[in-house]
């Protein structure tokens, strides 16, 4: 008697069932991770930025990409597109020429990074499992720019500066070109062309060629302020500070930093390096208070979870700059997590600069000067040698009511008696020290301690912090978010009605991802 096989089932075992082929069929081949970050921000640029009518509701507005850079810097800050780029370093260009073929057909994309990456391939082999459909039509330019930004960067990692340099030149022509002369604010290109003059500043500093690109640079700053472009802005004016000051031309980048205004809506990471630079400059132009401002809300401002060489950066120039002016930083500061070998040359010369011994200072100066080179602060540590001077004065004065200038000379280890009566009479002319110098008896006499509190040196102190206070409760008002329609949701509870019982909840759900992605 013979068993019935029910239906989908086969005698055979090797042979797969009807259930299994069509489970095998129906399950969809994995994405790469250059097709989910395109993806991504196709569906973000669907969502944010699909034709809407006009004011009037009569016509359609002009472009559909009139809104789109606050979803474009929302997917750049995405995991997703640090996974796509990512993907295409590792791999390299090729398989971003690749996904611009399969993605963006019939676009200009992936003949460009095939002719400069060195694949002059015309045809591409795609795989029918991972084509799937192309990019629509509303999102194809900005995904192009992306991909194209990804391919340079892949250059740029695999170290073909030059290919890199070639690629971005003509990837900025044709999303400029795509950009055209739209003069509104927030197009969704912006973000991606800033990332382009960025990846192509990398390039040329690779290959020591930067300087050719500052006319381009300039007027690029300044088509971006005519057409209200916050990104490009920020970005032409971090580079081209960036380029003066490698090539120490301080002047100029002083004059800049003067005359060119930087946008306030630009992003936290365009803010923390244009506070660095300011930083810079005005320390080496001898203004260290307004210098300590800059580099402290640069290093309050950076991002904590990410960026540590750009923090270990900031914080060296400041640990530098809180020893010219007379300070000594905490012990805590060169401890922090990540940052303790690069910190420890300047370990050694803080404890050096606190003691006010000059010997130590040169000693310690001369074993890490390469290390101080590559920083470029040894410039400003330079300058250090006087204020080892002074705080080792400043300790024998408050120590000694009388000592010999031959006595403090030894100590400081300086030449002579003679160079100890002017470094004293310098001190004293500059309220270093409150005491004066015997010429006769070649000895210096401190005078007696006053009463700090009946100087303005409180008044100073207290004056700063209220400062400092003011300064950052401005900047967290300027940085506050307000509910969206605010305003008309108050008129309407006013009027007693209530606006939000007649919003969905896939209105609120989305109002809320706003709020929540409005912090990059």
């Amino acid at each position: 008697m013979t068993a019935e096989l029910k239906p989908g089932v086969t005698s055979d075992p090797t042979i797969p069932t009807t259930t299994e082929v069509k489970s095998e069929m129906s399950t969809p081949p994995p994405l790469l991770p250059l097709d989910v970050g395109v993806r991504r921000l196709e569906r973000l640029l669907l969502r944010d930025c699909a034709p809407t009518l006009s004011v009037n509701g009569d016509s359609p507005a002009d472009s559909p990409h009139g809104g789109g850079a606050r979803a474009v810097r929302r997917f750049l800050s995405h995991p997703a597109a640090a996974a796509a780029r990512a993907h295409a370093d590792a791999i390299g260009a090729n398989v971003v020429a690749e996904c611009l073929a399969r993605l963006l057909p019939g676009r200009l994309g992936a003949g460009l990074v095939r002719e400069f990456s060195g694949d002059g391939s015309d045809d591409m082999e795609l795989d029918a499992t991972t084509s799937g459909r192309p990019i629509s039509p509303l999102a194809a330019q900005e995904a192009e720019a992306y991909l194209l930004g990804l391919a340079v960067h892949a250059l740029w990692r695999s170290g073909d500066y030059a290919a890199a340099l070639a690629l971005s030149g003509t990837a900025l022509r044709h999303v400029s070109l795509a950009l055209g002369t739209d003069v509104r604010a927030g197009h969704a290109l912006s973000p991606l062309l800033g990332r382009l003059y960025r990846y192509r500043s990398l390039a040329a500093t690779g290959l020591a060629s930067s300087e050719k690109l500052r006319s381009e640079h300039a007027v690029a700053h300044r088509m971006a302020c005519l057409r209200n472009d916050v990104d490009c802005q920020a970005t032409l004016l971090n580079l081209m500070l960036q380029d003066l000051l490698m090539h120490n031309l301080v002047e100029e980048a002083q004059k800049l930093m003067t005359n060119a205004t930087f946008p306030e809506s630009a992003s936290n990471n365009q803010l923390c390096r244009y506070l660095y630079y300011c930083g810079r400059i005005q320390s080496l132009q001898l203004e260290y208070t307004d210098a300590f401002s800059k580099l402290s809300q640069s290093l309050r401002k950076a991002p904590t979870n990410t960026g540590l060489g750009f923090r270990i950066t900031v914080q060296r120039l400041l640990v530098v700059v809180q020893l010219l002016m007379g300070e000594i930083p905490e012990r805590s500061v060169f401890f922090q997590p990540g940052m303790r070998a690069a910190l420890a040359p300047y370990l050694q010369i803080a404890h050096a600069v606190r003691v006010g011994d000059l010997h130590v200072f040169e000693e310690a100066v001369a074993s890490n000067t390469d290390g101080l080179r590559s920083d470029g602060t040894y410039t400003l540590i330079s300058r250090l040698a006087h204020s080892v001077v002074k705080a080792g004065l400043r300790r024998l004065a408050v120590s000694y009511s009388r000592i010999g200038l031959d006595d403090i000379a030894s100590r400081l280890s300086l030449d002579s008696a003679s160079s100890a009566e002017f470094v004293c009479a310098k001190a004293i002319r500059d309220g270093v020290i409150d005491a004066s110098i015997d010429h006769a008896g070649k000895f210096l006499k401190s005078h007696e301690l006053v009463d700090v509190y009946a100087t303005t040196e409180p008044q100073e102190a207290f004056h700063r912090r209220i400062t400092y206070c003011l300064n950052t409760h401005n900047e967290a008002v300027r940085a506050m978010r307000y509910p969206p329609d605010a305003a008309r949701a108050m008129l309407e509870a006013s009027r007693g009605n209530s606006a939000s019982d007649e919003k969905t909840d896939e209105e609120k759900a989305q109002e809320l991802e706003d709020e929540l992605d409005d912090d990059y």
